[in-house]
Order: C-alpha cells, then sequence, then structure tokens
C-alpha cells in the first residue's frame, strides 16, 4: 500500500518538484496545497501518513499548523517534516518543540529530503516488540524495568528508567529538553532543564559501555542512537 504524503507549501515549484521525486519512487501518493488553511481542512478531514509542512506560509505559520495538529486526537501523532529558510537554532527548537519529527532548511537536497522521509515513515511504524528493546549489547523490559548491559543488570531510578525510554521509544530522533520534561515530569513541571542534564549525566554513567548511545544534540536536547554495529560494539565493550 501507497503511502499518503500531504505538502503544504506555497512555492509550487518547490512543492512540485518534492512531489515528483516522491512519486517517482513508487511508494508515495502525494497532495499538494497552498496555504495553510486549506492544508489544514485538507488533513483534518483526508489524515495522511506523513506531512511535509513550510514554516513561512501566508496568513497561518507552520507553525501555528502544527501547533493545532498536535492539539487534536485524529493528528495528534502525525509525522511531519518542517521546511524553512530560517537558519535560526531558535526555530528548529521552536519547531521540534512544538511536535515536529525533523526540520529541513532551504535549500536542501533532494536526494536529503527522501531519506529523511523515510526515516520518518519508518520510525513511525508501530513496534513489533514493543514491550523492551535488545540490541545484544543493551537490553531494557518496559514492564518488568529490567536493564542491562553486555550481560550485566542495572538498577535505575524511576525518572532515569522513564527517560531512557523515551529516548529508545524514539529511536534517531531528537527530543528537546522541554520535550523530555513534559515525558518524564509532566506538564506541571516547571523547574530547570539543569535537572534533565544531571539525570541524563547519572544515566550515562550508569550506562557504562552503552552511554554514547544518548547522544547530546547541541542546544536542543538528546537522541537514541540505536544498534551500534559490531565494531562499535565491541569497541565501546572493550573500553575501560
Amino acid at each position: 500500500m501507497k503511502r499518503r504524503i500531504l505538502i503544504i507549501e506555497d512555492d509550487q515549484d518547490i512543492a512540485r518538484s518534492i512531489a515528483y521525486n516522491l512519486e517517482r519512487e513508487g511508494d508515495f501518493d502525494v497532495k499538494i496545497t497552498g496555504t495553510g488553511e486549506e492544508g489544514l481542512s485538507y488533513l483534518l478531514e483526508h489524515p495522511p501518513d506523513l506531512l511535509i509542512l513550510d514554516v513561512n506560509l501566508p496568513h497561518m505559520s507552520g507553525f501555528e499548523i502544527c501547533r493545532r495538529i498536535r492539539r487534536e486526537a485524529a493528528t495528534a501523532h502525525l509525522p511531519i517534516i518542517m521546511l524553512t529558510a530560517r537558519v535560526a537554532e531558535t526555530d528548529r527548537v521552536l519547531g521540534l518543540d512544538l511536535g515536529a519529527d525533523d526540520y529541513v532548511t532551504k535549500p536542501f537536497s533532494m536526494r536529503e529530503l527522501m531519506a529523511r522521509v523515510r526515516a520518518v515513515i519508518r520510525r513511525a511504524q508501530p513496534e513489533s516488540a514493543s514491550t523492551g528493546y535488545d540490541d545484544g549489547l543493551l537490553r531494557i523490559d518496559f514492564e518488568s524495568f529490567r536493564v542491562s548491559v553486555a550481560g550485566r543488570d542495572v538498577r535505575l531510578r524511576p525518572k532515569e528508567f522513564e527517560l531512557l525510554k523515551a529516548l529508545v521509544q524514539n529511536p534517531g530522533r531528537v527530543m528537546t529538553r522541554h520535550r523530555l520534561l513534559d515525558r518524564v515530569w509532566h506538564l506541571d513541571y516547571h523547574g530547570s532543564t539543569r535537572t534533565l542534564d544531571v539525570h541524563i549525566r547519572r544515566l550515562r554513567q550508569k550506562l557504562g559501555p552503552a552511554a554514547s548511545m544518548i547522544e547530546t544534540v547541541t542546544g536542543i536536547g538528546y537522541r537514541f542512537r540505536p544498534s551500534p554495529s559490531p565494531a562499535e560494539r565491541d569497541h565501546m565493550i572493550e573500553k575501560p
């Protein structure tokens, strides 16, 4: 079955170029809308499998569309890739905080965008083994709250476990500090993000040879890098 992709982009040349490349791959059906109002109306009636959303739209910005999408139950988990000519870090953080899954700045490589589309759709697919994670080095049982690294049990505090779980359940996806705080400490938390950084540092210390699987995305948050290669895994285990 082909994946349905909606593009909300007011530059028709860019929109048609993206649609052409997606349809050429043979796995996608693409719909283009040129305004935020039209795109949001279509999306709520016909939810796609992925939204490619321009930030700088007339009348209604991509940020506002993303905010509205995340408020609706039917589209709360819709994968979103934002496109923008803005390069400021604050804009990237805002897009990710609002719930975007990826952020691509213009001008961009069409080949890179296609790869990002495939990666976001792949991450959005339900995991066949949703009760845990196991790559041979790091093993996690979400139901029993057990964690082991290289065969050795690791004892985590509740918040540390919830942080690890949140990252592992979103492999390859940048999780902003505020999103992780909302996920683990919930929406009523109003403290400093330093609390999160301290917990991440302690979590890495306990994970030992698997610590590098939690990557820092400077100025934004953290990302889980799953399944290291056998060579990388051997190197991590051999490190003192």
